[in-house]
């Protein structure tokens, strides 16, 4: 049986490939190019670390994964 999970996928301005979200805390996005290292997450929580940060510089995208229960 497989689950599937999320990544969050950053497109920023100026920077040459994609980031992804690795960490995130009250004050700041850690971000890694390395997708094993990415943050994986329910689709709420990826929906709400989105929401949280979007701002013109970034555009934030979903990336779904399937991962084995």
């Amino acid at each position: 049986m497989k689950n599937t999970k999320f990544l969050v996928k950053l497109n920023r301005v100026g920077t040459r490939g994609p980031q992804y979200l690795q960490s995130m805390g009250k004050t700041s996005v850690a971000t890694t190019s390395d997708r094993k290292q990415a943050l994986v997450l329910g689709k709420f929580a990826a929906e709400d670390a989105i929401k949280s940060i979007q701002n013109a510089r970034c555009t934030p995208e979903l990336i779904p994964i399937e991962v084995p229960a």
